[in-house]
């Protein structure tokens, strides 16, 4: 299983003058070699393998001396990424690969982590020492760090390191580590059907609403304002680029208090329950209407389901996504009768004509999805 972890970077001078010369250096190769393969394909040529590119290299680092100053790892990672992105075009998964701009508002590059046996010790080029707060990076050496402060040591083998400049210009460290599996799996003794909503976020078959906490209200006047005065600002001067972190900031508070809502809501579901049930959004097609687009930008049901995925595998928990087209709201939890006139939105309690039982309508949806995911499950049993 892979995890990773992010730290904050509190580099030098120096290294950052060396982080800044990577950005540009990864940027330079993956663009010199998209020219290449944009320029065979205009002729009906072969395109260059992942392998090609990499002993090409050698060639572009004698022409460009500068590029051997950098983290020759990193130049590695570019061109894979390169590779990786024809394979998602080839395949129907993505568009043609662009070329990377110089001022991009953030700037990344990733290099792996080599190890190498002498004399009985073993050496690795990305090290982290949490007691320390240090982690060691091929060419920028030990760099200061913070972050997981409940953590002595990471828990498995490193991988590779990815570093970043985000918009507000301070640095960052995601360190992807392969880990064994911890949690084994359980056997399940309680399930959950969740129904997701805009009004309230998450509703339970527990009967437990968690509302939306409308964290894009809280910023949205302040972030408003902060446009309307980088748009009044001369591009490129002092006062720009103050504005431009100023709005960067807020930017970056709205999406740190939408993780951790999200993480809060998230940890206390799969820690409760050895089952988890949702339904399968197809958000792209429900974003389309203009009245509903930015509430649900606003409530990431995409991004609480992802993160529910994978912590339910940490957990050893199930998680179970039912068909989207199912009616979890039309049929009577009690005897099944689908009543179509629930159809309508703004009917949010009902009565079945059938048993004559009493609904609200997310918790009867939240009822039903239990039901279908313990069906689908057992079906999975058999």
């Amino acid at each position: 299983m892979y995890k990773s972890y992010r730290f904050r970077l509190y580099p030098t001078t120096n290294q950052i003058e060396l982080i800044h010369k990577t950005f540009g250096c990864t940027r330079v190769v993956y663009n010199h070699y998209l020219e290449k393969q944009k320029a065979l394909y205009d002729e009906g040529k072969d395109s260059l393998s992942c392998f090609d590119m990499i002993k090409d290299l050698k060639n572009l680092q004698v022409e460009r001396p500068y590029l051997k100053e950098v983290d020759s790892c990193s130049l590695r990672c570019s061109l894979f990424n390169l590779d990786d992105a024809f394979k998602r075009w080839y395949k129907g998964q993505g568009e043609y690969p662009k070329f990377k701009g110089k001022y991009n508002s953030k700037r990344s590059y990733r290099t792996n982590c080599i190890s190498s046996t002498y004399k009985d010790k073993t050496y690795q080029s990305i090290e982290v020492d949490l007691k320390r707060h240090i982690i060691k990076l091929p060419k920028l050496k030990e760099v200061s760090i913070k972050g997981y402060r409940d953590l002595e040591y990471l828990p498995g083998r490193i991988i590779n390191a990815t570093i970043e400049q985000a918009s507000t210009l301070k640095y960052y460290v995601s360190v992807l580590v392969e880990e064994d599996d911890v949690y084994t799996k359980l056997k399940p003794r309680k399930i959950i059907g969740i129904d997701l909503g805009i009004k309230d976020i998450v509703i339970t078959s527990d009967n437990e609403k968690i509302g939306n906490p409308r964290l894009i209200e809280k910023y949205e006047k302040r972030i408003k304002r902060c446009s309307r005065e980088l748009s009044r600002r001369v591009k490129g001067s002092n006062n720009y680029n103050k504005t431009k972190k100023k709005l960067a900031v807020l930017h970056q508070k709205l999406k740190n208090a939408r993780r951790y809502f999200i993480h809060q809501i998230t940890k206390k579901l799969v820690i409760e329950n050895d089952i988890i049930v949702t339904e399968s959004l197809k958000l792209k097609d429900m974003i389309e209407e203009k009245r509903l687009s930015k509430q649900l930008t606003n409530v990431s049901l995409g991004e609480l389901c992802r993160v529910l995925e994978y912590k339910a595998k940490i957990y050893g928990k199930k998680y179970i996504k039912i068909d989207s087209y199912y009616p979890s709201s039309q049929e009577c939890s009690r005897c099944g009768y689908k009543n179509e006139k629930v159809k309508d939105l703004s009917v949010r309690s009902w009565i079945c004509p059938e048993c004559g039982s009493y609904h609200d309508r997310d918790y009867n949806a939240s009822y039903n999805i239990m039901f279908e995911g313990l069906k689908k499950y057992m079906m999975e049993l058999k």
